[in-house]
């Protein structure tokens, strides 16, 4: 596993790799880098997993890095003292905003976040990113029917029948986004609002109708809890 610290306090920055070692273990890859030119030629450079974002580097606003990266697969958990931009960041698609003075309880409790397979959604994030070229584009939540797996991308699927891939794997999507979007299965996550009903095949398939006639595959392992949610 490899993380970015991007931090300009070099006291701080060795104390947060310190605490980021205890959790993960001795061997995990730990970049360190104290201003935002350096991150972000980190962040190209490097295939990261975590990235540990200050938004104070030496006078000059991390929100530039976190909204430049906001398309890429890793996770976020920004580590500041401005917690008035923490819905900022959060509508952003952060996986945790820490509030400086911290203690190594918080900041594992981020990590747990990251580490753990289930949602975990604060439900504040309003919209995803994605790469347009050289632009950013940003998608609304709730224009969001369902999302598909495809590889290493996902497809979101838009109420005006338009699709655009995303950098951000399903397992990634699933922490972030609110309560009304359903793991239904292995390749699908569905915004609830759009089921209509379950549908049974012959040879035990399941499936859900969506509202605009679409069918989607309902995985086995799934059902009983998705048919009890619709009765």
């Amino acid at each position: 596993m490899k993380i970015l610290i991007i931090e300009d306090e070099a006291r701080i920055a060795k104390r947060i790799e310190r605490m980021t070692r205890n959790f993960f273990d001795k061997e995990v890859q730990i970049l360190l880098c104290d201003s935002l030119e350096n991150g972000l030629h980190a962040i190209e450079q490097h295939p990261i997993d975590l990235l540990l974002l200050d938004l104070n580097l030496n006078g000059e606003d991390g929100f530039e890095i976190l909204q430049s990266v906001v398309v890429k697969s890793f996770q976020t958990i920004i580590i500041s003292a401005y917690t008035d931009k923490a819905i900022s960041a959060f509508n952003y698609g952060v996986l945790d905003f820490v509030p400086k003075p911290f203690d190594e309880s918080r900041l594992r409790q981020a990590f747990t976040r990251f580490t753990t397979p289930e949602k975990q959604s604060n439900g504040n994030i309003q919209f995803l990113a994605v790469k347009k070229g050289k632009s950013i584009k940003l998608i609304t939540i709730k224009d969001i029917k369902y999302i598909k797996g495809a590889g290493i991308y996902t497809e979101l699927h838009l109420s005006d029948g338009r699709m655009e891939l995303h950098d951000k794997s399903l397992e990634s999507l699933e922490k972030l986004l609110p309560p009304q979007f359903e793991r239904i299965h292995k390749s699908y996550i569905l915004c609830w609002n759009e089921a209509d009903k379950l549908v049974v095949e012959a040879g035990g398939r399941y499936n859900m109708l969506l509202k605009n006639g679409e069918l989607l595959p309902v995985g086995r392992s799934k059902y009983k809890e998705i048919r009890h949610k619709l009765i």
